[in-house]
């Protein structure tokens, strides 16, 4: 929480050690890249296994969570193995969602470099946690999801009938600048004082081996989809989005604010923290009202004080016609949206206090990638229908007892994240 917590000349010089002065984009979208989706660590894991098996130079990983299971020591054997035929590694993980592990040692001996972001609860980093999954190979391959590096049908010592319902992407080409970059800041800004990185040029230059007329008409197409006119970009392109405490802390949230803002005929999203502020509330209820068809799908059984608390924002999110449904066939940890069939998000975040006002996060946003927004629509669609809906008529029969505890719930979690966050929670 270094932008909440330091005094303001310790934050000042530390964004010039980080930053060089510089002010790095927000939401820069590129073309001329190759996206690959991957429903839950069944097919993810393999896919990054085989990456890291065949990087030649460096491997990059950041994650919340890193456990020592069957996932995780399969991941940690490729990264091993890689960094013992002197491919550079590093891996960043959280202080408090990974704990200590045997490993740890393991990738010492083998050369594997190993930071740990906010070691302790309330530390040199505030209450703040890195809750990104990155991974960057070779500097042209990036992963970039929801998907902790953890056995996908375990759940806090309970076997999952089905795997995680959770998302990841692969990307190739110019966005993977900026997925290395947001790992070089986190590396550096784990250890302070080291060089920072030179400023950026990705705006200045064209991209290698492109033509100044592509450049142009991907210049053009940034600019239009960086101002949330999804519609306005006539070619598929990416975007990088990480959010942080120094300079980039409304960064996602800006993102779902203008496409939804920008939206047609249709929004969705699925998440399993959902409580987002007014703003995102706002956004939500004035598309309803312009005929949007909105559609919530909203995990339970993660985090027990949101499943008492959230049901509090149902009543007029519902009185305006958005569709809600609550999913419990697995657990539901995928952190993805869907608007206009045109536009897509996959990565960390949650749309809750903590993800979008204090965590370190990282999303993917992708505009008219055909095939990959189509699969996570039809995913988005069927955990949908495969949810129990909350209709009017059921959520104002609730009991009693049942709408006084969602009111306590609700209250208790809103006065505790202003609390942490400084008042900058809404």
């Amino acid at each position: 929480m270094i932008g909440f917590a330091t005094p303001k000349r310790r934050f000042a010089r530390l964004k010039l050690a980080l930053f060089g002065g510089r002010r790095p984009v927000r939401l820069c979208f590129t073309i001329n890249n190759t996206v690959r989706l991957f429903k839950s660590g069944v097919e993810f894991f393999p896919a990054l296994i085989e990456r890291i098996d065949a990087a030649q130079h460096d491997v990059s990983l950041e994650t919340y969570i890193f456990c020592d299971d069957a996932a995780g020591r399969a991941i940690s054997t490729a990264l091993m193995n890689a960094a013992r035929r002197g491919v550079h590694v590093r891996v960043i993980t959280d202080g408090i969602g990974t704990a200590k592990l045997p490993i740890f040692n393991e990738w010492a001996q083998a050369n594997v470099e190993h930071r740990v972001y906010n070691p302790h609860l309330f530390g040199q980093l505030g209450f703040s946690r890195t809750h990104r999954k990155l991974a960057v190979i070779d500097r042209h391959i990036a992963f970039c999801g929801g998907i902790n590096i953890v056995d996908d049908f375990e759940q806090n010592g309970v076997r999952l009938d089905q795997a995680r319902w959770d998302f990841a992407l692969e990307a190739q080409g110019p966005v993977v600048k900026d997925v290395r970059e947001a790992f070089d800041l986190q590396w550096q800004r784990i250890r302070l004082g080291v060089k920072p990185l030179a400023p950026r040029q990705q705006d200045q230059q064209p991209t290698p081996g492109a033509s100044s007329r592509t450049n142009r008409r991907a210049l053009r197409a940034r600019l239009r989809a960086r101002r949330g006119l999804i519609h306005a970009v006539d070619q598929p392109c990416v975007a990088f989005v990480a959010r942080d405490n120094l300079l980039n802390r409304r960064a996602i949230e800006k993102a779902y604010l203008a496409a939804i803002s920008h939206a047609e005929k249709e929004v969705m999203l699925a998440n399993p923290y959902f409580m987002p502020g007014r703003k995102l509330r706002r956004a939500l209820v004035r598309a309803a009202q312009r005929g949007v068809r909105v559609t919530l799908v909203i995990g339970r059984k993660e985090f027990v004080a949101l499943d008492y608390a959230t049901p509090f924002l149902y009543r007029n999110l519902l009185k305006y016609g958005v569709r809600i449904a609550e999913y419990e066939k697995t657990m539901l940890h995928g952190k993805v949206a869907v608007v206009d069939s045109n536009w897509a998000t996959v990565g960390s975040s949650n749309l809750d206090a903590l993800s979008l006002v204090l965590n370190n996060e990282a999303n993917m946003v992708l505009v008219n990638h055909e095939n990959e927004i189509v699969q996570l629509r039809d995913a988005i669609l069927a955990a949908f229908h495969d949810g129990r809906p909350i209709t009017v008529e059921q959520y104002a029969a609730r009991p009693v007892g049942e709408r006084l505890l969602n009111w306590l719930a609700y209250n208790a979690y809103r006065t505790m994240m202003k609390m942490l966050t400084i008042g900058r929670y809404d």
